[in-house]
């Protein structure tokens, strides 16, 4: 298990569409590894693919909070959303490519998503409450959109202008 770097918006990878995954294999394996570790040592709740620079479409979340709750990592490649609430709810969402920045965005409240496990089979599940959120958010990940994109356009350049400021300082350390 390698750890990976986690970029930092803005760069245009995060804006870009991910690409299916054809079929899983032993590599896909090891990045799900990688990217589950990754998450956990950030420590985060979801991380896709394309934010350590993979262009494929793979996320991992996992949105157990309870201190005594077992882990439930979970590995979605190819996800699609089946279905979507009416009934919506807001969170205030953070970002591992957008450190220290919160901002409450609204999506569905419950969704159904389809998607591909490690094993290479169909699994399909409904989502409710934070699970739903952050389902939506890495999907959203993977068709190069951010949780800032949500935002009025102060805001959001507010934000990209701090991440900028961050990111020159990380280069200068």
């Amino acid at each position: 298990m390698t750890l990976r770097p986690i970029l930092i918006h803005p760069d245009p990878r995060l804006k870009t569409v991910a690409k299916p995954v054809d079929r899983v294999t032993p590599e896909i394996g090891r990045l799900a590894e990688d990217m589950l570790a990754t998450m956990y040592d950030a420590p985060g709740i979801g991380l896709a693919a394309p934010q350590i620079g993979v262009l494929s479409r793979i996320f991992v979340m996992d949105c157990v909070k309870e201190e005594d709750a077992p882990a439930r990592p979970m590995v979605l490649i190819n996800p699609e959303v089946t279905w979507a609430s009416d009934e919506t709810a807001t969170y205030e969402e953070g970002c591992l490519s957008i450190p220290e920045q919160y901002a409450e965005v609204s999506r569905p409240a419950s969704v159904r998503m389809r998607w591909t496990d490690l094993d290479g089979a169909t699994r399909e599940e409904e989502f409710g409450g934070l699970w739903a959120t952050c389902a939506q958010h890495e999907l959203d990940h993977l068709n190069g959109r951010l949780f800032i994109d949500y935002l009025g356009p102060i805001k959001r350049q507010l934000i990209t202008r701090k991440m900028q400021k961050l990111k020159r300082e990380k280069a200068r350390a």
